[in-house]
């Protein structure tokens, strides 16, 4: 009888909230998706930068 307590004391009251409105999916899949701008990470713009480098030195060095 661990309830006996609760007699005298104020009952345990769960109260639940009205529930929120369904969310849009496709909203939802849209913003998951991460569109942005079509822009080649850094390491990527990195090893294009140290191609072009490259193929810019042997260039020059087929000229001399």
């Amino acid at each position: 009888m661990a309830n006996k307590a609760l007699a005298t004391r104020q009952k345990m009251l769960f109260r639940v909230g009205p529930s929120p409105k369904p969310r849009n999916p496709v909203a939802v899949a849209a913003k998951l998706r991460a569109a942005g701008p079509h822009v080649k990470t850094p390491s990527g713009q990195r090893q294009a930068a140290k191609r072009a480098l490259a193929k810019a030195l042997l260039k020059g060095k087929d000229e001399t």
